[in-house]
């Protein structure tokens, strides 16, 4: 585990929006955890997911490469989000980052509470199938050392188109001010 994850512990306003929040997806209560690169959005998502004994997906794992940020939203309501909310499993292709391209299909089963995290998971339309919208952010210096540590190398020539993405993504959507609960990470 993370530095980060020893850290993090569900607080009481948490648990309570967790485990009160009515669906928005039909029998499934989905938590999306949102914000910038680095923030530590895969940190939590992980205790929550320990906690509850619930899936999670990886919103990087429906981003269609390094360009694609903007697709992620639709992506996810339109082959995992809008079938659930009807009571069927979803499915989507996994982006293979290492080919850079689509690989398997990967279902996802009708379920209590699925995690949903990674940029873009509260952004609409998915956002709007979330019982609880999380928004993690940290200063962009500490958020860019933790990105980079975590994936090294390979992510230092794409910081600062992603984070350009990011912006474009999460302003018109004023995915922040719509959260339910701001958590700082720094």
């Amino acid at each position: 585990a993370s530095r980060l994850a020893a850290r993090v512990n569900l607080g009481a306003e948490l648990r309570t929006l967790i485990e009160t929040a009515p669906s928005r997806c039909g029998p499934v209560r989905v938590i999306a955890i949102d914000g910038p690169s680095g923030s530590g959005k895969t940190d939590l998502a992980r205790v929550i997911v320990e906690a509850y004994r619930c899936p999670m997906i990886e919103v990087e794992y429906l981003i269609p490469g390094w360009d694609g940020l903007a697709e992620a939203p639709r992506l996810l309501t339109d082959q995992v989000l809008e079938p659930l909310s009807r009571g069927v499993p979803g499915a989507y292709r996994r982006w293979d980052w290492h080919a850079n391209t689509w690989a398997e299909t990967v279902e996802v089963p009708v379920t209590e509470l699925l995690v949903v995290e990674g940029c873009g998971s509260s952004v609409r339309p998915a956002g709007d199938f979330a019982a609880v919208r999380l928004w993690l952010d940290a200063p962009a210096e500490i958020r860019r050392e933790r990105a980079l540590a975590r994936d090294g190398d390979t992510y230092l020539p794409h910081w600062t188109r992603w984070a350009r993405q990011e912006e474009a993504l999460f302003g018109p959507d004023n995915t922040p001010a719509r959260a339910d609960l701001h958590i700082c990470t720094a």
